[in-house]
């Protein structure tokens, strides 16, 4: 099959024309500016894009296009490692996500770009528009069918050998500002280099090699007279981005890409429609073939439009519209547009809209219109005053489009950043915002406000046991119980995991706060029953209040944070109030936690021994290993502090084995000095239930051989309690321990 017959075979329907929230790319290709030149090039070439935007802590900082490879020096190897900020265009150009094709096509033309980012009514960016969009979408498929190539043929043609270098033909893209470049063979034939071959030559790093290797061959060509309709289809089927151009003898006379049939058509048809919809007059002197063009584009539109006389009396309205509506035409001619108002927007509202109308000779916005059926829904609607030849009014032309899934789109973008999607509470973000006005408010009104954290006990035994979906859902029934319990006024916001903060407003002393957490508490304690299970949740509470115990929102939020660490202390499942003594004791807290540390690695740990003594006989007959530790700077620190801060930060384990083993050494020597004597050691709940405990002990007195019968384990009946089966096979496996042929008591 020739050219010419697979080019038959890919004319289709085009595509109509669609407004840019549906037109652009929303995925971004994205790197940072310190990103190197081929990194970038190689993410553009993987992801077939011809731009990639350069951002940094969510601001556009550039952009870089197939364009810009021009500018590389490909005669040094260092420029493909040089950041891509040294080379990116800035600032960068944008369009609203409400402009149609029509607005778009005139920024390309005017700007003299080939991408535009598109950003929403924040600001945001959502999306990118490239004039390869634009081609790939136009519904104007009679005007194309009507352009041959050759008339879009207007600049010359550039060829280079095929011995010529990389760099020289890059150099001569530049200087003929052209996006394609034609490579001549010595047999004869023709190849073609673009753009976006020089890009995956930078990704790949090839150097300064001769042109005829490089570029793809042979060229694809087609006759001049071949319309614009079938190449533009045929190069969008075939993923080609340039084709070559025939004269009547055969011979290549031009290279044409989607940029040329651009040009094409921004010079022609949206000319030609602006024409018909704002000088209705001036475009009655027109041919028959552009009237029967500006016709069929309206009747095919997707937007609706609604043709009004200067008196706003309906006259005609597109396909479209009845669509968007409901309404038939013969229902609406003759009627006032006042047939749409859907009662949300006063006299205000639409007072200024004609104003602006009056003034500007547009007016375009979102507004609530009314269908047929009585559904409300939101537009995105432009109204254009249209006058004749004499400078009179004339008509009105009104386009709107359906944006109801984008306003969606945008709640659920918004609900997203905003809440937690498990819960539904507001989010981390959410809360800062929410307590940074309830402070405002506090300050201006000169009141107090609660913050108040909780912190679920012992939440990660259900996750562990029933799995996550139960944790779930038992978070998200907490969450609807936390709510119900404070005012509408409050906040419950959950932090992550299983901590939630509140906002208590205008907390006017401690007692109302107390209340709440004494609801929160019993609350609490109501059994929740998830898949059949009956849990009960039990939970910490810590409060701090504005501006007794901080005026900004990280104070607050730490010193509830360590009130409630205060309540786990003193027996989880109730309340504290924070107190400056308590921030005192969580940085004695950390010090001492990093002192253990250092304690462990330099062995500043001390073992005393309390004997124990044979009330009949007055004989020694045991020791306790007691474990001591003197700080350099706090002092002697009783183990009833230092011990539980091992176990929670699981300093334990090593400091267990160091005790062990440094009572085997004792022991030892005592035995060599011939006094019979057995060692009682203290293990802790975490130590026990560690799960190479026992490996550990068997290795220890392996190691300093010491008879397992002189030693003496002492545990608690709580900890043996936590898990009886699992105990008890660990008390076997201990007694079983031999050394020679003791075993080690229990």
């Amino acid at each position: 099959m020739n050219i010419q017959e697979a080019i038959q075979q890919s004319d289709g329907s085009a595509a109509e024309n669609l407004p840019v929230a549906q037109l652009m790319n929303s995925e971004l290709l994205v790197c940072g500016p310190d990103v190197p030149l081929f990194e970038a090039a190689s993410l553009m070439h993987e992801g077939r894009c011809s731009s990639i935007v350069i951002m940094k802590d969510n601001e556009v900082l550039g952009i870089w296009t197939e364009k810009d490879a021009l500018e590389v020096d490909f005669s040094n190897d260092a420029s493909f490692a040089m950041p891509i900020s040294e080379v990116m265009s800035s600032p960068v150009r944008s369009v609203a996500v409400w402009d149609n094709m029509q607005d778009v096509a005139m920024l390309f033309q005017q700007q003299g770009v080939r991408h535009l980012l598109v950003v929403n009514e924040a600001g945001e960016q959502v999306g990118i528009v490239s004039q390869s969009d634009l081609v790939w979408n136009h519904g104007v498929a009679n005007f194309l069918r009507l352009r041959s190539v050759k008339s879009v043929l207007k600049r010359p043609m550039v060829v280079v050998e095929q011995q010529s270098t990389l760099s020289a033909a890059v150099a001569r893209m530049k200087q003929m500002k052209s996006d394609a470049i034609v490579v001549s063979y010595s047999d004869g034939g023709n190849g073609v280099l673009t753009e976006r071959d020089i890009v995956r030559f930078i990704s790949e790093r090839r150097g300064d090699e001769c042109v005829g290797t490089l570029a793809s061959r042979p060229l694809v060509s087609v006759s001049g007279e071949t319309s614009l309709f079938k190449v533009r289809n045929y190069l969008t089927s075939s993923r080609l981005r340039h084709i070559g151009v025939e004269g009547p003898d055969g011979a290549l006379v031009g290279l044409i890409g989607f940029n040329d049939i651009m040009l094409g058509v921004e010079q022609g048809v949206y000319q030609e429609l602006a024409v018909a919809l704002h000088e209705r007059d001036r475009a009655l002197n027109l041919s028959r073939r552009h009237l029967r063009l500006a016709e069929k584009i309206i009747e095919s539109s997707p937007q609706g439009i609604m043709i009004t006389d200067k008196d706003g009396v309906i006259e005609s309205v597109n396909p479209a519209f009845e669509m968007l509506t409901g309404y038939r035409a013969d229902e609406v001619k003759g009627k006032t547009p006042s047939i749409l108002s859907s009662g949300r927007h006063d006299e205000a509202f639409y007072s200024n809209m004609w104003s602006t109308i009056h003034d500007k000779g547009y007016w375009q916005g979102e507004i609530w219109n009314r269908r047929k059926n009585c559904e409300i829904y939101p537009e995105l609607l432009t109204i254009t005053a249209i006058y004749d030849e004499d400078g009179e009014l004339s008509h009105y032309a009104s386009l709107f489009s359906d944006i109801s899934d984008l306003k969606e789109s945008e709640e659920k973008i918004k609900h997203l950043a905003y809440y937690d999607p498990l819960t539904g509470l507001p989010n981390r973000r959410l809360l800062n915002d929410r307590l940074s006005m309830a402070i405002a408010h506090a300050h201006r009104s000169n009141t107090r406000l609660g913050v108040m954290f909780l912190d679920l006990d012992l939440f990660k035994r259900i996750n562990d046991s029933l799995g996550h979906s139960v944790g779930d859902e038992l978070l998200r029934d907490i969450s609807r119980r936390l709510k119900s319990v404070v005012r509408e006024d409050d906040t419950v916001a959950r932090m992550g995991g299983d901590e939630f903060v509140m906002i208590l407003a205008e907390a006017e002393n401690a007692d109302g706060a107390v209340r709440i957490a004494q609801r929160v508490i019993k609350e609490l304690s109501r059994p929740s029953v998830i898949n059949g299970n009956e849990l009960v949740v039990t939970c910490s509470i810590g409060i701090s209040f504005y501006p007794d115990d901080g005026t900004d929102n990280e104070t607050l939020i730490q010193n509830a944070d360590t009130a409630m660490y205060r309540s786990k202390d003193l027996g989880r499942n109730s309340y504290q109030l924070y107190s400056p003594a308590m921030n005192a004791s969580s940085l004695e807290h950390l010090i001492m936690e990093n002192g253990l540390r250092s304690a462990l690695e330099g062995e500043d740990f001390e073992l005393f021994y309390q004997p124990l003594v044979d009330c009949h006989s007055n004989q020694l007959f045991s020791v306790e290993a007691l474990l001591r530790w003197h700080h350099p700077t706090m002092g002697h620190i009783a183990p009833s502090d230092f011990i539980p801060l091992a176990e929670e930060n699981g300093l334990i384990i090593p400091i267990g084995e160091w005790v062990l083993r440094s009572a085997c050494k004792q022991l030892k020597r005592w035995q060599a000095m011939g006094t019979d004597v057995h060692v009682a050691i203290n293990i802790s709940a975490r130590q026990f239930q560690a799960e190479n405990f026992l490996e550990v002990v068997r290795t220890v007195l392996g190691e300093e051989q010491v008879d397992p019968a002189s030693l003496t384990f002492e545990l608690t009946e709580s900890m043996l309690m936590d898990d009886a089966l699992e105990s008890i096979k660990r008390l076997a496996a201990i007694r079983d321990t031999r050394y020679g042929d003791s075993h080690l008591a229990g």
